[in-house]
């Protein structure tokens, strides 16, 4: 046994500091510790000693120097290099935490200080109804950017500082909601038709009328901005002014106060991997809301390119919804009737698993299919004007081939170009009847830039729905083919004004304020009575769609827009001398240069055989087939930050129908890039 001589010679006193949720001003105590004790007896000695009785079971110790929790309670202090002029805080592991919605509302809800951000998110998520929480990460607000040739500062998110107060909802794990919640068998959540919640989901909140109120408020879309607050929200004007605004992810594998996020500092909720797996209406009334909200800010903010046909389109759909949002009762354009949920559960798999029940499904699944017609090709060249050639080309399998003429389409083609890897890019103009297709292919040194125009919108459908296809490796063969087609062809006829009935609009449809449906580009191209004429004109097109169909409709738009998903950032490979924009997708990473803006070469994630990270010299290291391989360093983020975006769309792709909503810690390493 140690005398009390030999215990008094090698102990010291440790500062602890502890904070009490109730007081403002915290208590310090100092212990007699020596290096053998465990964190969990320092915990236990230090409880014996504060006088105020109350629950201490959320609280945990804080090493404020290392800026780490000291959260495994059978380490000893000389274990975690713990010494006596450490300062360390007995403070609450779940705080207060502002949260701004991708609907601009913001929130405050007790958030776990402790666990990882990955883990937080999840919590987060739960409370607020919102399924598949892997999509979604917590970024720092965007600083008050300053406008470069005047003085004015501009707020990056100029909101009503109305917040929503969830505080009485403990976020702590396992203790939010049941197994139960997540059932696909379980009373739907949300009205399939007009999206508004049931009573099922008070209890994500509680029983009173409040919290019902609480769930409409995150399901129903918020009122549109004013055009002088919309004019003042920042807007990105270059693609690197579009990657500065991705520094802000948090790292997920570490926990908010690790990163420096204190008690009631605010966040951005946002969905970070474009990757919306298994949308259904019938339970995602939040998680559709949001997705539509942050789309929507998106293209408003431009954030994303569009053409002027798809901004009225999108114009049409955000005052259609609007119209149905402020409804006291929305309206049921369906007269179906009640199914079970066991069959209806069933019926939406068997779709799913054949792609759609579209008439036009291939039936002779033994003969390879293909396409062949003629259509108008261009090759850009410097100097030279923009002249198509007509040649017949043919489609089979993955690649496209050229003829002079169909006699010859039986011997060897002009050229065969294979499109596994190749950017598809719409090149649309629906006034113009202008139906074409840009290809960019990657090859050795760079990009191959091909046009093709199609005649109309059925052979552009037939022949996009192909290039589509084969850009990720699959052939028209694939069950999916059909409902490509399908959307390509809904697509198109929301785009196109000419083919609504022309109706009388009546005072009410004609009260709108078209300057906060469009972004400010087109504010400067029209006035406002020739915006409200053409958005009510195209309006005529989703006039009869039901407020989820609608905002689906505008989700699915979104994701067709040939910029959709990409996150830039600046980085410099290994090798060159000169800074390059690298663009993450769901699906592909691109090489982009930084001055002009154009694709150098893309690689597809279902090339990619290995990427770790080398953290003496901070450089992300990817490993391809074909022996290709590339190493960039991150100039204006954490190379951690590209590591997980990598890892994170990777783990994603392979996730399926009976994967758990509770992710493993497998899974978890895997979605945060943790490869290395």
């Amino acid at each position: 046994m140690t005398s009390s001589n030999d215990y008094g010679a090698t102990s010291w006193e440790l500062n602890v500091q502890v904070d009490q949720p109730s007081e403002d001003s915290p208590l310090d105590f100092k212990l007699r510790v020596t290096g053998d004790f465990h964190v969990g007896g320092v915990m236990l000695k230090l409880v014996e000693q504060i006088p105020v009785p109350q629950d201490w079971s959320d609280h945990a110790l804080w090493w404020e120097q290392k800026k780490c929790w000291l959260l495994k309670t059978h380490w000893t202090l000389d274990k975690y290099g713990i010494q006596a002029d450490a300062k360390i805080h007995y403070t609450p592991q779940h705080k207060l935490l502002k949260l701004l919605l991708p609907n601009m509302k913001t929130v405050r809800l007790k958030v776990s200080f402790s666990a990882v951000v990955f883990r937080a998110v999840v919590d987060i998520c739960k409370a607020l109804n919102i399924r598949r929480p892997e999509e979604l990460s917590l970024m720092k607000p965007r600083k008050t950017i300053c406008k470069k040739k005047s003085k004015e500062k501009i707020n990056t998110h100029p909101i009503n500082e109305d917040i929503l107060d969830l505080d009485q909802t403990p976020l702590s794990p396992g203790s939010i909601a049941s197994p139960g919640l997540y059932s696909k068998t379980m009373t739907p959540t949300y009205d399939p038709i007009n999206g508004t919640p049931l009573s099922a989901t008070i209890m994500w909140f509680s029983d009173s009328p409040l919290a019902e109120q609480n769930c409409n408020i995150l399901a129903v879309s918020q009122p549109n901005l004013t055009p002088d607050v919309l004019a003042k929200m920042y807007r990105p004007q270059t693609q690197v002014d579009k990657a500065k605004i991705n520094a802000g992810w948090l790292d997920s594998s570490r926990s908010l106060m690790e990163q420096g996020i204190q008690e009631e500092d605010k966040l951005l909720l946002r969905y970070k991997y474009y990757s919306f797996f298994d949308l259904n209406p019938k339970y995602d009334g939040v998680r559709i809301n949001q997705l539509y909200e942050q789309a929507r800010w998106a293209i408003l903010l431009e954030e994303i390119d569009c053409t002027e046909e798809e901004m009225l389109m999108f114009a049409a759909l955000q005052y259609h919804i609007s119209k149905l949002s402020l409804l006291s009762e929305p309206q049921d354009y369906t007269n179906e009737q009640d199914v079970d949920e066991v069959e209806a559960a069933l019926t939406s798999l068997e779709v799913t698993l054949e792609g759609g029940k579209i008439d036009n499904i291939l039936e002779d699944i033994t003969d390879i299919p293909k396409l062949a017609d003629y259509l108008k090709m261009f090759r850009p060249k410097k100097l030279l004007l923009k002249a198509y050639k007509q040649y017949y080309f043919i489609f089979k399998d993955t690649c496209l081939s050229y003829f002079k003429n169909r006699d010859l389409s039986q011997g060897e083609p002009i050229e065969q170009l294979n499109l596994r890897g190749c950017e598809v890019v719409p090149d649309v103009n629906i006034a113009a009847q202008k139906f074409g297709i840009k290809l960019l292919i990657p090859v050795s040194d760079g990009m191959n830039e091909i046009y093709i125009k199609c005649q109309n919108e059925i052979q552009y459908a037939k022949w996009m729905a192909a290039c589509r296809l084969a850009s990720k490796g699959k052939t028209m063969a694939d069950s999916s083919y059909p409902m490509e087609i399908y959307n390509i062809q809904s697509f198109l006829k929301m785009k196109d004004v000419n083919s609504a009935p022309q109706l009388m609009h009546g005072p009410t449809e004609m009260d709108m304020n078209p300057e906060s449906l469009v972004s400010p580009r087109f504010l400067k191209k029209f006035k406002a009575k020739q915006l409200t004429t053409r958005i009510l004109e195209a309006h005529q097109n989703v006039a009869q769609m039901t407020l989820v169909e609608a905002k689906m409709r505008f989700i699915q738009a979104w994701q067709s827009l040939p910029e959709f998903g990409l996150s830039y950032f600046i980085v410099r490979f290994r090798g060159t001398k000169k800074d390059d924009l690298l663009g993450i997708s769901y699906n592909r990473l691109i090489r982009i240069d930084m001055a002009t803006g154009d694709p150098i070469i893309t690689w597809r994630y279902s090339n990619i055989k290995q990427w770790n990270v080398n953290w003496e010299i901070r450089q992300v290291e990817i490993e391809f087939d074909q022996s290709t391989a590339i190493a960039l360093t991150c100039l204006n983020a954490d190379c951690k930050t590209v590591h997980e975006y990598i890892g994170g769309y990777i783990f994603l792709s392979t996730r399926s129908k009976d994967q758990n909503e509770t992710l493993d810690e497998e899974l978890f390493h895997k979605l945060t890039g943790g490869q290395d």
